[in-house]
Protein backbone atom coordinates (compact mmCIF):
# COMPACT_ATOMS: atom_id res chain seq x y z
CA UNK A 1 0.00 0.00 0.00
CA UNK A 2 2.96 2.34 -0.12
CA UNK A 3 3.20 5.20 -2.38
CA UNK A 4 5.47 7.66 -3.54
CA UNK A 5 4.05 10.06 -5.89
CA UNK A 6 0.16 11.18 -6.64
CA UNK A 7 -0.25 9.25 -9.65
CA UNK A 8 0.49 6.01 -7.58
CA UNK A 9 -1.77 7.38 -5.16
CA UNK A 10 -4.51 7.01 -7.27
CA UNK A 11 -4.12 3.66 -8.90
CA UNK A 12 -4.02 2.49 -5.49
CA UNK A 13 -7.52 4.21 -4.96
CA UNK A 14 -9.03 2.94 -8.13
CA UNK A 15 -7.34 -0.78 -7.90
CA UNK A 16 -8.89 -0.86 -4.77
CA UNK A 17 -12.02 1.16 -4.92
CA UNK A 18 -11.46 3.31 -1.76
CA UNK A 19 -10.90 6.81 -0.67
CA UNK A 20 -7.35 8.18 0.17
CA UNK A 21 -8.13 8.35 3.69
CA UNK A 22 -8.14 4.52 4.14
CA UNK A 23 -5.48 4.32 1.66
CA UNK A 24 -3.21 6.15 4.19
CA UNK A 25 -4.32 4.19 6.95
CA UNK A 26 -3.56 1.09 5.04
CA UNK A 27 0.50 2.37 4.20
CA UNK A 28 0.57 3.28 7.87
CA UNK A 29 -0.26 -0.05 9.55
CA UNK A 30 1.98 -1.35 6.16
CA UNK A 31 5.02 0.96 7.70
CA UNK A 32 4.64 0.79 11.71
CA UNK A 33 3.35 -2.44 12.52
CA UNK A 34 0.86 -1.35 14.19
CA UNK A 35 -2.94 -1.82 14.22
CA UNK A 36 -5.98 -0.08 12.75
CA UNK A 37 -6.92 1.02 16.54
CA UNK A 38 -3.73 2.12 17.53
CA UNK A 39 -3.30 4.30 14.19
CA UNK A 40 -6.69 6.11 14.49
CA UNK A 41 -6.64 6.41 18.03
CA UNK A 42 -3.23 8.61 17.72
CA UNK A 43 -5.13 10.40 14.61
CA UNK A 44 -7.89 10.85 17.65
CA UNK A 45 -5.31 12.82 19.52
CA UNK A 46 -4.08 14.81 16.85
CA UNK A 47 -7.90 15.88 16.41
CA UNK A 48 -8.32 16.72 20.10
CA UNK A 49 -5.41 18.86 19.91
CA UNK A 50 -6.65 20.53 17.32
CA UNK A 51 -10.03 21.34 18.74
CA UNK A 52 -8.21 22.59 21.71
CA UNK A 53 -5.70 24.99 19.64
CA UNK A 54 -8.34 26.52 17.57
CA UNK A 55 -11.54 27.44 20.69
CA UNK A 56 -8.82 28.03 23.27
CA UNK A 57 -7.54 31.64 22.15
CA UNK A 58 -11.33 32.25 21.39
CA UNK A 59 -11.81 32.56 25.54
CA UNK A 60 -8.61 32.85 26.44
CA UNK A 61 -6.86 35.77 24.62
CA UNK A 62 -3.14 35.83 24.93
CA UNK A 63 -0.09 38.06 23.58
CA UNK A 64 2.26 36.12 21.78
CA UNK A 65 5.61 36.02 22.86
CA UNK A 66 6.80 38.24 20.45
CA UNK A 67 4.02 40.69 21.45
CA UNK A 68 3.17 40.96 17.97
CA UNK A 69 -0.53 39.06 17.83
CA UNK A 70 -2.80 37.88 19.90
CA UNK A 71 -7.17 38.34 21.13
CA UNK A 72 -7.07 38.48 16.52
CA UNK A 73 -9.26 35.39 16.75
CA UNK A 74 -11.57 36.91 19.47
CA UNK A 75 -12.59 40.06 17.29
CA UNK A 76 -12.94 37.72 14.55
CA UNK A 77 -15.65 35.55 15.82
CA UNK A 78 -17.52 38.70 17.34
CA UNK A 79 -17.86 40.09 14.04
CA UNK A 80 -19.63 37.44 13.03
CA UNK A 81 -21.20 37.30 16.34
CA UNK A 82 -22.66 40.13 15.38
CA UNK A 83 -23.88 39.23 12.04
CA UNK A 84 -21.31 41.73 10.45
CA UNK A 85 -19.17 39.00 8.87
CA UNK A 86 -18.96 39.73 4.84
CA UNK A 87 -17.09 36.40 4.68
CA UNK A 88 -20.08 34.47 5.31
CA UNK A 89 -20.79 31.69 7.86
CA UNK A 90 -18.40 28.53 6.71
CA UNK A 91 -15.09 31.43 5.46
CA UNK A 92 -15.78 33.15 8.66
CA UNK A 93 -15.08 30.45 10.80
CA UNK A 94 -12.69 28.48 8.98
CA UNK A 95 -10.73 32.17 9.27
CA UNK A 96 -11.10 32.91 12.58
CA UNK A 97 -10.04 29.30 13.47
CA UNK A 98 -7.15 29.13 11.55
CA UNK A 99 -5.97 32.09 12.87
CA UNK A 100 -7.19 30.93 16.31
CA UNK A 101 -4.04 28.14 16.35
CA UNK A 102 -1.34 30.83 15.51
CA UNK A 103 -1.96 32.68 18.46
CA UNK A 104 -1.38 29.31 20.76
CA UNK A 105 1.51 28.44 18.75
CA UNK A 106 3.02 31.70 19.30
CA UNK A 107 1.87 31.80 22.59
CA UNK A 108 4.20 28.67 23.09
CA UNK A 109 0.63 26.96 23.28
CA UNK A 110 0.39 22.80 22.04
CA UNK A 111 -0.45 22.63 18.48
CA UNK A 112 -0.30 19.87 15.43
CA UNK A 113 2.52 20.96 13.08
CA UNK A 114 0.28 20.25 10.30
CA UNK A 115 2.87 20.46 8.34
CA UNK A 116 4.34 23.03 10.13
CA UNK A 117 3.99 24.85 12.93
CA UNK A 118 4.09 28.18 11.11
CA UNK A 119 0.92 26.97 9.09
CA UNK A 120 -0.71 24.74 11.63
CA UNK A 121 -3.91 26.78 11.40
CA UNK A 122 -5.35 25.64 7.97
CA UNK A 123 -6.19 22.13 7.97
CA UNK A 124 -7.68 21.87 11.84
CA UNK A 125 -9.31 26.02 10.70
CA UNK A 126 -11.10 24.27 7.65
CA UNK A 127 -12.06 20.95 8.45
CA UNK A 128 -13.03 22.10 12.26
CA UNK A 129 -15.65 25.17 10.66
CA UNK A 130 -16.77 22.11 8.16
CA UNK A 131 -17.91 20.00 10.99
CA UNK A 132 -19.85 22.32 12.73
CA UNK A 133 -21.86 23.61 9.76
CA UNK A 134 -22.67 20.50 8.36
CA UNK A 135 -22.71 18.12 11.44
CA UNK A 136 -20.44 16.15 10.72
CA UNK A 137 -19.48 13.17 12.42
CA UNK A 138 -15.66 13.26 13.92
CA UNK A 139 -14.99 9.64 12.08
CA UNK A 140 -15.96 12.32 8.78
CA UNK A 141 -12.96 14.65 9.85
CA UNK A 142 -10.62 11.94 11.10
CA UNK A 143 -10.90 10.63 7.72
CA UNK A 144 -9.99 13.78 6.24
CA UNK A 145 -7.15 13.99 8.34
CA UNK A 146 -5.85 11.02 6.90
CA UNK A 147 -6.33 12.13 3.35
CA UNK A 148 -4.41 15.46 4.73
CA UNK A 149 -1.68 13.00 5.65
CA UNK A 150 -1.35 11.37 2.66
CA UNK A 151 -0.88 14.79 0.53
CA UNK A 152 1.60 16.39 2.83
CA UNK A 153 3.91 12.85 2.94
CA UNK A 154 3.65 13.48 -0.87
CA UNK A 155 4.83 17.13 0.07
CA UNK A 156 7.68 16.26 2.32
CA UNK A 157 8.88 13.38 0.15
CA UNK A 158 9.26 15.00 -3.25
CA UNK A 159 9.25 18.58 -2.27
CA UNK A 160 9.65 20.83 0.69
CA UNK A 161 7.22 21.84 3.51
CA UNK A 162 10.39 24.01 4.81
CA UNK A 163 9.77 27.51 4.76
CA UNK A 164 13.98 27.98 4.56
CA UNK A 165 14.03 26.18 1.29
CA UNK A 166 11.00 26.83 -0.36
CA UNK A 167 9.06 29.70 0.81
CA UNK A 168 5.99 30.14 2.62
CA UNK A 169 4.54 28.55 -0.52
CA UNK A 170 6.33 25.43 0.86
CA UNK A 171 4.52 25.84 4.22
CA UNK A 172 1.01 27.76 4.00
CA UNK A 173 0.72 26.16 0.65
CA UNK A 174 1.49 23.23 1.16
CA UNK A 175 -1.30 23.12 4.45
CA UNK A 176 -3.81 24.42 1.90
CA UNK A 177 -3.14 21.81 -0.10
CA UNK A 178 -3.09 19.23 2.58
CA UNK A 179 -6.80 20.88 3.59
CA UNK A 180 -8.43 21.28 0.28
CA UNK A 181 -8.06 17.41 -0.56
CA UNK A 182 -9.64 16.72 2.91
CA UNK A 183 -12.14 18.97 2.20
CA UNK A 184 -12.90 17.32 -0.60
CA UNK A 185 -13.33 13.74 0.48
CA UNK A 186 -15.21 15.15 3.85
CA UNK A 187 -17.59 16.31 1.40
CA UNK A 188 -18.17 13.44 -0.67
CA UNK A 189 -15.26 14.14 -3.34
CA UNK A 190 -14.01 11.15 -5.16
CA UNK A 191 -9.59 10.66 -4.75
CA UNK A 192 -9.41 12.12 -8.16
CA UNK A 193 -11.32 14.98 -6.92
CA UNK A 194 -8.97 15.06 -3.98
CA UNK A 195 -5.91 15.60 -5.65
CA UNK A 196 -7.72 17.80 -8.34
CA UNK A 197 -8.44 20.38 -5.18
CA UNK A 198 -4.71 19.93 -3.74
CA UNK A 199 -2.83 20.58 -7.17
CA UNK A 200 -4.90 23.92 -7.33
CA UNK A 201 -3.95 25.16 -4.10
CA UNK A 202 -0.62 24.86 -4.75
CA UNK A 203 -1.49 26.74 -8.19
CA UNK A 204 -2.47 29.55 -6.62
CA UNK A 205 0.02 29.92 -3.77
CA UNK A 206 3.17 29.42 -5.99
CA UNK A 207 6.09 31.80 -4.93
CA UNK A 208 4.56 32.88 -1.74
CA UNK A 209 7.48 34.15 0.11
CA UNK A 210 8.74 33.83 3.50
CA UNK A 211 9.52 36.84 5.66
CA UNK A 212 8.86 36.57 9.00
CA UNK A 213 8.79 39.96 10.59
CA UNK A 214 11.28 39.84 13.67
CA UNK A 215 12.03 36.42 12.75
CA UNK A 216 8.92 35.16 14.44
CA UNK A 217 6.19 32.84 13.34
CA UNK A 218 3.51 35.80 13.82
CA UNK A 219 3.24 38.30 11.05
CA UNK A 220 2.85 38.08 8.35
CA UNK A 221 2.45 34.02 8.92
CA UNK A 222 -1.17 34.77 10.87
CA UNK A 223 -2.58 35.94 8.32
CA UNK A 224 -1.23 34.24 5.63
CA UNK A 225 -2.69 31.26 7.23
CA UNK A 226 -6.65 32.67 6.94
CA UNK A 227 -5.21 33.18 2.79
CA UNK A 228 -4.24 29.24 3.53
CA UNK A 229 -7.46 28.03 4.25
CA UNK A 230 -9.28 30.53 2.08
CA UNK A 231 -7.78 29.31 -0.70
CA UNK A 232 -8.55 25.86 0.30
CA UNK A 233 -12.04 26.24 0.59
CA UNK A 234 -11.86 27.82 -2.58
CA UNK A 235 -10.20 24.95 -4.09
CA UNK A 236 -12.62 22.17 -2.78
CA UNK A 237 -15.56 24.11 -3.94
CA UNK A 238 -14.09 23.79 -7.64
CA UNK A 239 -13.22 20.30 -7.26
CA UNK A 240 -16.75 19.02 -6.21
CA UNK A 241 -18.11 21.16 -8.79
CA UNK A 242 -16.37 18.60 -11.29
CA UNK A 243 -14.25 21.55 -12.53
CA UNK A 244 -10.56 19.25 -13.01
CA UNK A 245 -7.34 21.00 -13.26
CA UNK A 246 -5.30 19.74 -16.70
CA UNK A 247 -2.02 20.04 -14.65
CA UNK A 248 -1.32 16.45 -12.84
CA UNK A 249 -0.29 17.55 -8.79
CA UNK A 250 3.25 15.42 -9.06
CA UNK A 251 3.84 18.05 -12.25
CA UNK A 252 2.43 21.09 -9.67
CA UNK A 253 4.60 19.42 -6.67
CA UNK A 254 7.52 19.83 -8.41
CA UNK A 255 6.99 22.98 -9.98
CA UNK A 256 6.76 24.28 -6.40
CA UNK A 257 10.05 22.78 -5.43
CA UNK A 258 11.94 24.34 -8.33
CA UNK A 259 10.24 28.16 -7.46
CA UNK A 260 11.21 27.70 -3.83
CA UNK A 261 14.96 26.81 -4.83
CA UNK A 262 14.99 30.46 -6.67
CA UNK A 263 13.14 32.15 -4.33
CA UNK A 264 15.99 34.63 -3.06
CA UNK A 265 17.72 33.72 0.62
CA UNK A 266 16.49 37.21 1.82
CA UNK A 267 12.49 35.39 1.10
CA UNK A 268 13.13 32.25 2.45
CA UNK A 269 12.50 32.82 6.43
CA UNK A 270 15.54 34.62 7.24
CA UNK A 271 13.45 38.25 7.80
CA UNK A 272 15.67 39.63 5.73
CA UNK A 273 13.63 41.08 2.88
CA UNK A 274 10.08 41.73 2.32
CA UNK A 275 7.53 42.33 5.27
CA UNK A 276 10.62 41.96 7.81
CA UNK A 277 12.42 45.04 6.31
CA UNK A 278 9.59 47.76 6.01
CA UNK A 279 10.40 50.39 7.87
CA UNK A 280 7.32 49.42 10.25
CA UNK A 281 8.31 45.68 10.30
CA UNK A 282 11.98 46.78 11.43
CA UNK A 283 10.59 49.03 13.98
CA UNK A 284 8.89 46.36 15.74
CA UNK A 285 11.67 43.74 15.75
CA UNK A 286 14.02 46.68 17.59
CA UNK A 287 11.26 46.95 19.71
CA UNK A 288 10.67 43.16 20.81
CA UNK A 289 14.90 42.82 21.00
CA UNK A 290 15.84 46.30 22.19
CA UNK A 291 17.75 47.47 19.00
Amino acid sequence: MDFKNGNELLSLCEQNNDSISNIMRQREITLTDATLEEINTRMKKAFIIMQNSVHLPLTEPVKSIGGLIGGEAAKLRETRRKGKSICGTILSKSITYAMAVLEVNASMGLIVAAPTAGSSGVVPGLLLALQEEYSLADENLINGLFTAGAIGYLIMRNATVAGAEGGCQAEVGAASAMAAAAATEMMGGTPRQCMHAATTAIMNLLGLVCDPVAGLVECPCQSRNAIGVTNALTCAEIALSGIEQFIPFDEMLETMYRIGKRIPSELRETALGGCATTPSGCEKACGIFGG
